[in-house]
């Protein structure tokens, strides 16, 4: 008896400890492979009679469905809940009554805009096992000392809790509550559509309960259908054949969704649509209307679904006003605007999901689904054309929008940018990373057709490089190219995949396929083999982004003789020209001298694509080079014709000054490290070796002047359409000048084709 009641305290004892360890450890999740734990499924909250009944939503600007400010409806108002005390337990009873299936974070401060009405509840004590906030402890319902700049607000998870039902506890019926639902499609049924990718035509269905339903046409309009498309990824919506609609839903008997749509079509989402009228059903199932809801969406050019056969109706941008810059994958960037002949930013101030969404809808793509603020898509250059823009929604451009004429205050750490739906191109599925140490690297693979059947295969890496990569990594959703490799031994892929699928790669970097570059298609070339030698990547969430600062080159340009014999170590290191070695040493060069300065405008630090241990060091000057080639620095005639060059190799990349606020990182000194920090510039002062252009055998005329940064693309940027410098120059054999400096892309068409024979503001091919 007494071995049995030991047994008994032994096995209690270890049941405690394991729960204690699994919470200690919960956190981390579930290894990759491991089958996922099962999805909570919803059941509505049981509460206690004197439970206080209340409803919440999320509200604010700024955001997407699934965050917001905190309201709380009770007793016929909408109010909010202060930060004080609140912890992600309280952000957790949120969501789970919101029915999503957790909580993000939280924020404190009114980040989502200051709510009105009365602070509901303040010092809030959640443990998040709660089923309603109002059974959460607190000073009591509406006992708060709180001001509105202390609303708080919640992160959810995008997924869903299945089956989630939003049940109006309340016995004054709040109307007009948002939309809750599992998931939304457009699934084609007509065959012609089924084939087409993306998919632009069908009915409009929602998941409840975890099943698809239907939604009933009665009352759907078209800022309904607006919405829809632009969920998806589409400008528009246009008209469709609702004949054969009704064919088909007479011979396939639909399952209908209990509710209506209420939209006032400048929703991004459906989610932030109201829920109209619960519909009474017939007898046979069917809605008032007799039909399911059908959509018909416009897609953007660069979206045209295949098969093209037959496919006219495109939406094309009708004058090129806006543009984005800075981001990773289609569809989102810092918004730029044209004005005057020159491109320039967006302030963030009053920036919301409406104005962005006129401006992805201007440029081709859906809704918004964010509007960025603060320049976290890297940081403009030139003017900030727009302030406290407020659009409507329905614009046609943003340059339409009422704004304040006024940019008083803002600089361009205030740049407004977008995140735009786009189609579901289904491009992600034909790519593969293997055998990293994480999501974020491995070797390449993609899907091909060989003999009739889709199979796996590698790339082969010879002429891969940083281009490349930056495709790989947009497709696949994970950011930009942070390195691109040309051997993956140490990254051992699927063994049925280690043929080679594709040859000759080549790509500008703006494809959104890796089947989109240059190819050999299925002629393949690969003398090297796959194998260890194929092409691999690393990708990251940010870039670098170096941009020169055009006023400083046009301010510093002045013209030197200097005696050969001074220029020793320059000529060593190839800084003159070719013809400079048949000159005695006491005989002058002439040249061109001015100073650079290169910011990082971009989300991660500029550092220098070879390790430390490979710098190569030059004795003359007594440094260490971490880049062959940094930037280069030509002369043309005025009709494209290279009459001087010169180039500088990245002897000592570091911080010589930075915006306030941000700590210098990078020092060459004593072999230091080298790199630019962001926020921070590197300034190559005109008196330094190699800064400058041997023009001593160059007639005095009109030229063209043009700086490279990065020129061979070696270290991966954000943006490469900006780090073109060109400027006019007048040389008259006694003094040399420059002007009308500019960075490339910062000027309208029509003003760079005063420019003519150079490099555009578009990445060549190697």
């Amino acid at each position: 008896m007494l071995a049995k009641q030991k047994l008994s305290y032994w096995v209690s004892i270890f049941l405690v400890v394991l729960r204690l360890a699994h919470a200690q450890y919960e956190y981390l999740g579930y290894p990759p492979g491991y089958p996922d734990p099962e999805q909570e499924q919803y059941t509505p909250p049981v509460l206690a009679s004197d439970t206080p009944r209340i409803q919440l939503r999320l509200a604010g600007q700024k955001r997407k469905h699934n965050e917001g400010r905190v309201e709380v409806y009770y007793n016929g108002t909408w109010g909010t809940v202060c930060d004080d005390d609140f912890t992600i337990h309280g952000a957790q009873v949120v969501c789970k009554e919101l029915g999503y299936q957790e909580a993000v974070s939280w924020v404190p401060s009114s980040k989502y805009g200051k709510g009105e009405g009365p602070i509901w509840f303040d010092n809030l004590q959640c443990t998040g096992k709660e089923r309603t906030l109002a059974l959460c402890p607190s000073n009591g319902i509406g006992v708060s000392d709180c001001k509105h700049t202390e609303d708080v607000g919640v992160v959810c998870s995008d997924r869903r809790i299945p089956g989630f039902k939003f049940v109006n506890t309340l016995p004054n019926h709040v109307e007009n509550l948002d939309i809750h639902v599992e998931d939304v499609r457009i699934r084609a049924i007509l065959s012609s559509y089924r084939k087409r990718i993306p998919v632009t035509e069908g009915y409009v269905e929602v998941k409840d309960g975890g099943k698809w339903k239907q939604i009933c046409n009665a009352e759907w309009n078209e800022f309904n259908s607006r919405v829809i498309c632009g969920m998806f990824g589409f400008p528009g919506e246009r008209r469709f054949n609702a004949r054969v609609y009704k064919m088909f839903a007479r011979r396939r008997k639909p399952t209908y969704w209990d509710f209506s749509v209420n939209c006032t079509g400048t929703e991004a989402h459906l989610s932030s649509c109201k829920l109209g009228q619960i519909l009474a059903r017939k007898s046979n199932d069917t809605c008032a209307g007799g039909m399911p809801v059908v959509v018909s969406c416009v897609p953007g050019r660069a979206f045209a679904p295949a098969p093209m056969t037959g496919y006219r109706k495109a939406f094309r941008q009708e004058q090129p006003l806006v543009r984005l810059r800075g981001g990773a994958i289609v569809g989102e960037g810092r918004v730029e605007v044209m004005k005057n002949g020159e491109w320039g930013t967006i302030c963030d101030d009053h920036w919301n999901l409406l104005s962005a969404t006129v401006v992805c809808r201007e440029l081709g793509f859906g809704s918004a689904k964010e509007a960025l603020s603060g320049g976290q898509l890297g940081q403009g250059m030139g003017p900030v054309h727009m302030n406290e823009v407020k659009c409507s929604g329905f614009e046609k451009s943003v340059t339409e929008c009422p704004f304040n004429k006024e940019a008083l205050g803002c600089s361009h750490e205030e740049d407004a940018g977008v995140r735009c739906n786009v189609p579901a191109m289904g491009f992600e599925q034909r790519l593969r990373l293997r055998g990293g140490r994480n999501p974020f690297e491995g070797r390449v693979e993609v899907l091909v057709e060989k003999n009739g059947s889709l199979v796996w295969g590698t790339v082969c890496s010879e002429g891969w490089g940083t281009m490349e990569a930056m495709v790989v990594c947009r497709q696949l959703g994970l950011g930009f190219a942070s390195s691109a490799f040309q051997e993956t031994w140490y990254w051992p892929g699927e063994v049925s995949a280690d043929g080679v699928a594709m040859s000759g790669v080549r790509c500008s970097g703006t494809e959104m396929s890796l089947s989109h570059c240059l190819h050999h298609g299925p002629h393949l070339s690969c003398p090297r083999g796959g194998g260890r030698n194929s092409a691999g990547v690393s990708c990251s969430e940010t870039a670098p982004d170096l941009v020169l600062n055009p006023q400083v080159v046009e301010q510093t340009t002045y013209m030197e003789d200097r005696p050969m014999f001074m220029l020793q170590c320059a000529y060593e290191e190839n800084c003159l020209a070719s013809n400079s070695d048949q000159t005695p040493a006491n005989a002058y060069r002439r040249l061109l001298r001015f100073s650079s300065q290169i910011h990082n405008n971009g989300q991660s630090d500029f550092k220098p694509k070879a390790a430390k241990h490979l710098w190569v060091w030059h004795e003359c000057h007594r440094h260490y080079h971490s880049m062959e080639v940094f930037t280069t620095y030509d002369l043309f005639s005025l009709n494209g014709t290279k009459v001087a060059e010169g180039h500088k190799a990245s002897f000592c990349l570091e911080d010589s000054e930075c915006d306030e606020g941000i700590e210098k990182k990078y020092e060459c000194a004593n072999f230091g490290e080298q790199g630019i920090t962001v926020g921070c510039w590197d300034t190559y002062r005109h008196d330094i070796d190699c800064q400058w252009v041997d023009i001593t055998d160059v007639k005095p005329g009109d030229y063209i002047f043009q700086i490279v940064i990065n020129p061979n693309y070696e270290v991966p940027e954000s943006d490469y359409t900006n780090n073109i410098t060109k400027c006019r120059c007048r040389y008259d054999g006694h003094r040399v000048w420059m002007y009308s400096c500019h960075n490339d892309g910062s000027l309208s068409s029509e003003t760079e084709m005063m420019f003519p024979g150079l490099l555009n503001n578009q990445v060549t091919h190697r």
